[in-house]
């Protein structure tokens, strides 16, 4: 994984590094939170996962976990997954569609590679795992799931820039994935150097993954892997290399703080405690006829 200094973007925002971070059998490149900007827009949760080769003897296998607070979108570049959960979702996923689980007042998943692809076989496994937190009127609503395939979400060029909505509204345009706040997420290939304004288009907070390629933002470098984030009303403008590969995202910041922990999220702290008790005690709502379960950190194997 990247690992760089933070450096200020004068009065435009930071640069976010890419940390590593153990999962348990794989490495993810942590990205939110981060300890001087923990979210950005609603978004409070960003992991890289990848590219790694996954086969024999190493494939993704996370057990039965909690969720409150907050809704999870899967969105891979290399490889598939196989999400199910609390509600009864069987849900696959392959590159260039996006899973989207809203937790609400709780939900349980579990997130494994696909029986028909343990066959010996080794491929790459590429993409992101996000957590956009909840409106505080939206935070113990029922849990959901939606799945939108590739041919589902707006596509379009501009400029030698091919654009991806892969969540909420931006330029004019709406993602059909269900989301609850004012938001959006993007994926950009990008064919040839030239400027880049997002200024036009998008409102509120916005942070730009560099996932591959070159830029530079406000007259400075932006290694790979890392978050360029940009101020409400204080976007700069971006050079961005051709066969420069990015995803954009952010939103309006929520109203009230969000307390995170684990993998738990909400406005108010005594919920996360609830949650904690609940699962601790497997008195939260749990999957039929699935008997992994993640323990809560510290607390033993349960």
């Amino acid at each position: 994984m990247t690992n760089i200094q933070i450096k200020p973007m004068s009065h435009s925002g930071m640069i976010i590094p890419e940390r590593s971070r153990d999962i348990g059998d794989f490495l993810v490149g942590r990205l939110l939170p981060f300890r001087k900007k923990r979210m950005i827009g609603p978004f409070i949760f960003i992991d890289h996962m990848g590219p790694v080769e996954v086969g024999p003897g190493r494939y993704m296998d996370v057990g039965q976990h909690p969720h409150i607070g907050l809704a999870t979108l899967t969105y891979l570049f290399e490889g598939e997954i196989e999400h199910r959960d609390g509600i009864g979702t069987v849900q696959r996923i392959s590159p260039g569609a996006v899973n989207w689980m809203t937790a609400g007042s709780g939900v349980t998943h579990t997130e494994r590679t696909p029986e028909d692809l343990r066959e010996g076989n080794a491929f790459t496994l590429h993409g992101y795992q996000i957590w956009v937190a909840l409106p505080r009127d939206h935070e113990d609503m029922p849990p959901e799931f939606y799945h939108a395939p590739p041919e589902a979400l707006p596509r379009w060029e501009e400029n030698a820039t091919s654009f991806t909505l892969i969540a909420g509204k931006a330029f004019g345009r709406a993602s059909p994935v269900p989301v609850y706040s004012e938001m959006f997420l993007l994926e950009l290939h990008v064919a040839a150097s030239g400027e880049l304004d997002l200024g036009k288009g998008l409102s509120g907070e916005i942070g730009i993954i560099l996932v591959e390629g070159k830029i530079n933002a406000c007259d400075q470098p932006v290694e790979s892997g890392s978050v360029l984030f940009s101020k409400s009303g204080e976007t700069c403008k971006v050079r961005v290399e051709g066969g420069a590969h990015l995803l954009v995202f952010g939103g309006d910041p929520l109203q009230e703080q969000r307390h995170i922990e684990w993998n738990f999220v909400s406005s108010d702290r005594e919920k996360i405690e609830v949650a904690r008790e609940a699962w601790k005690s497997r008195t939260f709502p749990m999957m039929e006829g699935e008997s992994s379960y993640v323990p809560l950190p510290g607390s033993g194997k349960g």
